[in-house]
């Protein structure tokens, strides 16, 4: 691009939603792109993420992660194609990794983004398989979890950009059995069909807790929690003595305006001496050159498979948003602006 764009088109959250957000909850303004400083580069976003940890940050409470500004862009995981430098060892036609979505342009301190290679996997998977979220799986799974090979796995919302991959790591690590829990017969198929996990079910089919003895009818050794509720009641009573759980999300819970109970059956954690640990990707950065190695490789081969979807549109984002905490999205809910 020859020229600095002078405006840009960007997300603002105008109003904290009560429940479920709403398309009025926010607005997309046209703004000034400003000059790059010393140290920053000016980006053009290629690909926008949208996950379920943003419903949090439209809640003006104290959390893990500073909630969104009223009347200022919203932001998140973004890749982008460097278009002005001011920053050493950035070129222009550079891509990078930064948390600046939400806006066709974002200016960047250069030392808070990474250079991600197109060569090696498409743009787009370094916001899924290859970003946050397969880091998020590969971590649980392995360091908090604590998975040894021959062990019986459950993962709930597992047609999901995280749930997806879990699965189908703990396949390649030697688990005994691998179960998911989704929406929707379509998405089980998928598990069964695409990810191999043994067995999969639609919980809206029935009680979770029955579909998934059925599935597991010698117990479960490890639980990965995408949904909370029912969900990790279930897995409570399903894990067998010395089980963990990876708990990563609630989205059960994301949107509810009341306290929501939590499982009746915790007392089973003392006799059966359960771990249940909350997962903080931020926590296990240390782990992502490995995990890059190990899971280019499987995507690579095949031994891995990833779905997307995708929207196309800046002017759609928030469609995307409220689509993915609806589970309308099979793998990774990405916002394109290309195309």
């Amino acid at each position: 691009m020859s020229a600095t764009p002078t405006t840009g088109r960007e997300w603002h959250l105008v109003a904290r939603p009560q429940g479920w957000p709403k398309p009025e909850d926010f607005a997309l303004r046209e703004v000034a792109v400003p000059e790059p400083g010393e140290g920053q580069i000016l980006v053009r976003n290629v690909h926008m993420s949208v996950d379920p940890y943003m419903r949090g940050r439209m809640n003006d409470v104290k959390s893990y992660v500073p909630p969104f500004q009223l009347d200022q862009p919203m932001d998140g995981g973004a890749i982008g194609e460097v278009i002005a430098s001011r920053a050493e060892g950035f070129e222009v036609g550079d891509h990078v990794l930064h948390g600046l979505g939400w806006r066709e342009y974002a200016v960047v301190d250069a030392r808070h983004t990474a250079k991600v290679d197109p060569e090696l996997a498409p743009l787009s998977t370094y916001l899924g398989v290859l970003g946050m979220p397969g880091l998020t799986a590969y971590a649980g799974l392995l360091e908090v979890a604590s998975f040894k090979e021959g062990d019986a796995v459950f993962v709930s919302g597992a047609a999901g950009a995280v749930g997806s991959l879990v699965g189908q790591i703990a396949r390649l690590k030697g688990a005994s059995r691998v179960i998911g829990s989704a929406g929707s017969d379509e998405k089980v198929r998928i598990l069964t069909e695409e990810y191999g996990f043994t067995a999969a079910f639609n919980y809206k089919n029935g009680p979770v807790a029955e579909q998934l003895k059925e599935a597991a009818p010698d117990g479960i050794d490890v639980y990965f929690d995408n949904v909370g509720g029912d969900h990790l009641e279930a897995a409570i009573s399903s894990l067998n003595v010395h089980g963990r759980a990876a708990l990563c999300g609630a989205i059960a819970q994301y949107n509810a305006t009341e306290p929501t109970p939590g499982p009746s059956n915790l007392a089973l954690v003392i006799g059966k001496r359960l771990r249940l640990n909350g997962l903080l990707v931020s926590d296990h950065q240390a782990l992502r050159p490995r995990f890059i190695e190990e899971v280019s490789a499987w995507v690579r081969s095949g031994e891995i498979k990833y779905n997307e979807t995708v929207v196309k549109g800046i002017d759609h984002a928030v469609d995307a948003f409220l689509g993915m905490l609806r589970g309308e999205n099979t793998g990774k809910m990405i916002v394109s602006f290309e195309g």
